[in-house]
């Protein structure tokens, strides 16, 4: 996504980057992938802290379809055989999906998604609290890190061999989208470019008051 640094500043995606993960003779393996950069069509012109963020320049985005396009080309990559689509984190699948409503996309693909963030997070025992990123679990589980970190194919493949890695021990599910957008829970986290903390407005709302001592 372009990066968020101030508020009212939008994110888009302007990559899109996908490993196929498939059992050949009962093991696990990344059979295919996919890489598609993505035209921003509300704000064009990427910031100097998106491309320094990302690598990512505007040249590459420039000559690159629309989210449209690239979701159409995704799709059919992905092909006609039931998938779930896997992701470290809630990020993507919260992103496809506001911006697919928004430019009125389909999301009946959205499927089937299953975040193996928390499922790490529950095969190791770790508290909720403890969500662990991408480098450290590949650190804890001795994958090397390969290519570069906020590129959306190299951070699907280094997602990729985490799941390879521990496919026997996890347990996906099956689940489709609300017809309706609707309320949802919001993971409340800051990361060195983006925010999202929600009740960070509430502060302002009441008066300075003297709290008396507490404990917890």
């Amino acid at each position: 996504m372009t990066v968020r640094r101030k508020k009212g500043q939008i994110a888009e995606i302007i990559e899109i980057g996908a490993a196929k993960v498939g059992l050949v003779e009962e093991i696990p393996q990344i059979i295919s992938t996919f890489q598609s950069f993505v035209k921003p069509v509300i704000v064009p012109q990427l910031t100097a802290d998106t491309t320094s963020f990302t690598g990512i320049s505007q040249e590459n985005v420039n000559s690159a379809g629309t989210l449209a396009q690239v979701i159409r080309d995704f799709i059919e990559w992905i092909g006609p055989e039931e998938y779930f689509l896997c992701a470290w984190g809630p990020d993507d699948q919260r992103q496809f999906v506001q911006e697919c409503r928004q430019h009125h996309i389909a999301t009946d693909w959205i499927v089937n998604h299953n975040n193996l963030q928390k499922m790490l997070s529950k095969i190791f025992k770790l508290e909720k609290h403890q969500q662990m990123g991408l480098k450290p679990a590949l650190e804890m589980l001795e994958i090397p890190f390969s290519g570069s970190h906020h590129r959306a194919l190299d951070d699907a493949l280094n997602t990729a061999q985490i799941l390879v890695k521990l496919y026997d021990r996890m347990q996906f599910k099956r689940n489709k989208l609300s017809e309706e957008p609707k309320v949802e829970s919001e993971v409340v986290y800051k990361t060195d470019h983006y925010e999202n903390l929600p009740f960070a407005g509430l502060a302002n709302l009441f008066p300075d008051q003297k709290q008396p001592d507490r404990k917890d």
